[in-house]
């Protein structure tokens, strides 16, 4: 316990877990904890003086299935090992902590997400700028960049980090600025120095500076850095040779969208639970780095028009190629060779992922080889940066076993004729087991004994095993050294003698078994950055060929995107929505057109549940497609870049913050307002409508005109049940009025969900109400009200026209003969002839309908 409490010191605020033999155990608070999160049994014990301590354990063996569920509660974990053999000591075994696990360091496949990337992040709150680096040590990828808070948030929200760094110092302005949500850690103030992250990463990458990797400008990004390298040593993570380089995020690289955007149009994560987002209608990878791949662009969509261009064209080549059929099962065989590459330079690497490692180098020479023999000079610039690595390929099959064990110590990983030495050794090993099959056959028949055994354990090592009902056949020369309750057990000098021997060949034959491999890692990590190229370029391959099979799937085409500032769809759909449809109803598709000249803002009306938000979405999502590279669900679409999407859709209350709907909304606005530039697209939603209905046309007036008058003109939708906003198209040229039609047939609507130029005076709200299943009596109420406030004729303001309203002439019938149920008890009642039904029918039929009103 002494040994435990001097270790638990180092990491006080990481639960320990301390290997004691074939167990991890947990003491005091730590076992309380651990049995919380585990649902693990928590007991006591005598601990010296003390009259008790807690104590919660499980076994070694059962690390990968708890580990993952101290991470996923946000804990930090301390593993602690035996650093030495119990059997060559007599003294308390030496622990020490080998591995410090938490949620931005893990490195266990099941506390991380194959189609996720990873990322541990930092930031330094500098001067004028913050600094924020990102890092997945899984990968290796390492970024750095910096800039205003509004770009700080951004990068935190795209790469979501699962763990953040800070300094312990601006803990209170870090939750200020960027909420409290985030998994953070506090480190000191003075390890957030440049000279000191500097001299982290020159020397981590062994340069005299960082130009290079183009950072030497971004002196908080470097500071957010150097933080993560030291961050990294201190969790015992030393081996880092998979981090080659350090890149450089610009902030303007990539189209510009706040958390409220990714958030509102569900790019990567479903509002709902089980909901369905845009991601998962994109991705058809085949490879968890092409997943991760597709994130990371879906996220991050390209404002270069050439890189764009380049992108589609190789889909497009894909397309008309057909290569889909040879290329996905190849892609399919090379699972995650970006992390397999990462676990051979941290030295965790076993030998069947080495062998895993030499399939996937065999099907990317597969690639490399089909991309050459097509002829197309895309494809053979693609094969130009795969390498094959074929000499690290042949020596892996040559000296490892295709079916070698996970662990190594167990044997069986080296193939024979690799060393003459080690197969010297085995044969010794395997011949003097074969030596005591016979010596266990000869002593049978020399002594009679039928069931004798040889078996073996670590106390005793070789033993014969003898029966009570045959110990009177034991000569007097076997040694007894265990008695059972059935049985005895005996030693014999022959015994021991091979024993020596066969114990002695297979420590030796582990030893060199163990060398070889050591030196075939060793050999491998040379290959760290040809390998990750091959991964990158794999998963670009991989996104490209997903974007192509979506697109001939769904009837994508090629949009045309340039630098113009005009955005039109011809038919455009949502990609999602048409995705979630049911089989045999297609989705009904619209136009959309905005320039910043001509047709800037749209004011969309229309009734409720008619699509509003659907074009508003769709418009955004195609948008966004388009300059990931990818096909659009249209039938045409020229659209000019697009440096930032803005979204106010939805109802997004934060009430455990605090925060009303209407501040929420305000807040959203307020980001959009002070942040737009001439190529922004801004798409809103019912801005106004959490306030009254007179502050709600006023602000969305207020915005609507701010948003025409500003030299800006950024394009924009405005979908609102304000029909007063129409009056705007009459004062404002670029402001045009358009709706979502509907058809009323026999009191009635049919929603046709297709725009339409011209206002909308009508919102059809009560209709949607009846549809929902509110109770008839509430309708109609509701309409004799709604007949009241559009007379045209009465001057009374609004609020004295309900004052005059009087009490509701509807009552409340038994029967709402709009009512399924009501119908059908109508019926029953309908058919009962009361004069000739017995007491006991009448119960039983009253039995029975009240149990239709029940619904059974």
């Amino acid at each position: 316990m002494k040994q435990y409490y001097s270790l638990k010191q180092k990491y006080p605020d990481a639960v320990l877990l301390f290997r004691v033999g074939d167990f991890y155990e947990t003491f005091g608070e730590d076992a309380i904890l651990s049995s919380e999160v585990l649902g693990i049994t928590l007991t006591k014990r005598a601990n010296g003086q003390a009259s008790h301590v807690e104590l919660a354990g499980f076994p070694y063996h059962a690390l990968d299935v708890y580990l993952p569920k101290f991470v996923k509660a946000g804990k930090r974990v301390a593993v602690c090992e035996q650093l030495e053999d119990p059997k060559t000591t007599k003294k308390i075994v030496k622990r020490g902590v080998t591995e410090l696990v938490t949620p931005g360091t893990s490195l266990h496949d099941k506390t991380i997400d194959h189609n996720s990337n990873n990322f541990l992040g930092a930031v330094h709150i500098g001067k004028d700028d913050i600094g924020v680096a990102m890092c997945d040590l899984t990968t290796g990828e390492f970024y750095a960049t910096q800039g205003n808070k509004d770009f700080a948030d951004k990068i935190l929200q795209s790469f979501r980090p699962a763990e953040v760094l800070h300094s312990k110092a601006r803990q209170d302005e870090f939750k200020e600025l960027f909420g409290p949500k985030l998994y953070t850690y506090y480190l000191e103030d003075w390890l957030f120095s440049h000279d000191f992250a500097f001299d982290k990463l020159v020397q981590h990458f062994e340069t005299q500076s960082l130009k290079g990797f183009g950072v030497n400008t971004y002196p908080e990004g470097v500071v957010a850095a150097g933080v993560i390298l030291h961050y990294l040593n201190e969790n015992k993570h030393t081996n880092l040779k998979h981090i080659t380089s350090l890149r450089r995020l610009e902030a303007d690289e990539a189209v510009w969208m706040d958390r409220f955007t990714i958030r509102n149009l569900e790019l990567v994560y479903p509002s709902q639970g089980e909901g369905t987002c845009l991601i998962d209608v994109l991705d058809k990878t085949k490879t968890p780095m092409g997943g991760r791949l597709m994130k990371n662009w879906l996220l991050m969509p390209l404002k270069d028009v050439n890189a764009i261009q380049r992108r589609q064209a190789l889909v497009e080549l894909l397309l008309e190629s057909s290569m889909e059929q040879d290329l996905n099962p190849l892609l399919s065989q090379i699972g995650d060779l970006e992390r397999l590459i990462s676990k051979v330079a941290m030295q965790r690497v076993n030998p069947r992922e080495v062998n895993h490692i030499k399939r996937a180098l065999d099907a990317i020479n597969d690639i490399k080889n089909l991309l050459d023999t097509h002829g197309a000079e895309e494809f053979k610039a693609l094969a130009d940066v795969l390498n094959a690595c074929t000499q690290v390929r042949q020596n892996i099959g040559n000296i490892l076993e295709e079916e070698a064990p996970v662990q190594i110590h167990k044997g069986g990983l080296i193939k024979k004729g690799v060393s003459k030495e080690l197969d010297e050794y085995r044969e010794l090993a395997t011949s003097g087991k074969d030596y005591l099959v016979k010596m266990q056959q000869q002593e049978m028949e020399r002594t009679g004994i039928t069931a004798l055994k040889i078996g073996f354990n670590n106390v005793f090592g070789y033993y014969l095993e003898v029966r009570n009902s045959s110990k009177d056949k034991v000569p007097e020369e076997w040694i007894r050294k265990q008695t059972l309750v059935n049985a005895e057990r005996y030693i014999t000098p022959e015994l021991k003698e091979y024993e020596e021997k066969i114990l002695s060949a297979e420590e030796k034959y582990t030893l060199i078994e163990q060398e070889l491999y050591q030196k075939l890692i060793t050999e491998l990590a040379e290959y760290i950055q040809p390998i990750q190229q091959n991964s990158n370029s794999v998963a670009r391959l991989d996104v490209l060929l997903s974007f192509a099979f979506v697109a001939n799937n769904n009837k994508y085409v090629r949009p045309e995107v340039n630098n113009s500032c005009q955005l039109e769809i011809k038919e455009g759909r949502h990609p999602v929505i048409e995705h979630t449809l049911p089989l045999g109803e297609d989705y009904i598709p619209n136009d959309v057109f905005l320039d910043n000249d001509t047709q800037q803002i749209i004011i969309l009306t229309g009734p409720n549940m008619s699509g509003k938000s659907a074009v508003l979405r769709q418009t955004a999502l195609i948008t966004l497609m388009a300059q990931m590279g990818s096909f659009v669900p249209a039938t045409s679409a020229q659209l000019g870049v697009v440096d930032k999407v803005f979204t106010r859709v939805g109802a997004s209350d934060n009430l455990s913050s605090g925060e009303s709907t209407f501040m929420v909304e305000m807040t959203e606005t307020a980001s959009i307002l002070n942040n737009f530039s001439e190529r922004s697209l801004i798409l809103l939603d019912e801005i106004g409508r959490g306030t009254s209905t007179y502050d709600g046309v006023s602000i969305a007036w207020a915005i609507s005109e701010y948003l025409s008058d500003h030299p800006y003109r950024p394009k924009t939708i405005f979908a609102t049940h304000y029909h007063e906003l129409n009056e705007i198209a009459e004062q404002k040229e670029r402001v045009k009025n358009f709706h979502v039609s509907v058809k009323e047939v026999k009191n009635k609507v049919i929603f046709l969900r297709k725009l339409t130029p011209g206002g909308s005076n009508h919102s059809f709200g009560i209709h949607v109400a009846q549809m929902a299943g509110v109770p008839q009596t509430v309708v109609l109420r509701a309409n004799e009200l709604l007949a009241l406030l559009e007379d045209k004729q009465d001057s009374i303001q609004h609020k004295d026209r309900l004052k005059n309203a009087g009490p509701s002439q509807i009552q409340m019938s038994l029967f709402e003969m709009d009512d399924a149920v009501s119908k059908k008890l109508k019926a029953e009642l309908g058919k009962l002839d009361v004069n000739a039904t017995t007491p006991m029918e009448a119960l039983m039929k009253l039995n029975y309908l009240k149990g239709l009103l029940k619904g059974k």
